[in-house]
């Protein structure tokens, strides 16, 4: 499976990204997605993620800013991130939930003035 991420830059704090992820595999539309992030010095964690027939759920950092979504048709998942802050500069990955694939190359975020 390859993952693709793609959208991240460098954004003032307040300003807004849209990532996208093409996941290529088969079966997409029955899989669980998250996207997770890592900052220097610290584990990856999972800031959002969405299993089939449940809704959302975001990490309490991220909660009411970040909204996840999906295309089956193009095999995406996107994470729109408002209201940046500087805690948010990570690594932005997506992958499966649980039982994670190899992970793809990350786009990078970074929230600074």
């Amino acid at each position: 499976v390859q993952l693709v991420e793609s959208g991240g830059g460098l954004v003032q704090p307040g300003g807004s990204l849209r990532l996208s992820c093409v996941v290529s595999t088969s079966g997409f539309s029955f899989l669980a997605m998250g996207w997770y992030r890592q900052a220097p010095g610290r584990e990856r964690e999972l800031v959002a993620g969405k299993a089939i027939g449940s809704s959302t759920n975001y990490a309490d950092s991220v909660k009411g800013r970040f909204t996840m979504s999906r295309d089956n048709a193009k095999r995406t998942v996107y994470l729109q991130m408002n209201n940046l802050k500087p805690e948010d500069t990570a690594v932005y990955y997506c992958n499966r939930l649980g039982s994670t694939w190899d992970w793809g190359q990350g786009t990078q975020v970074t929230v600074s003035s």
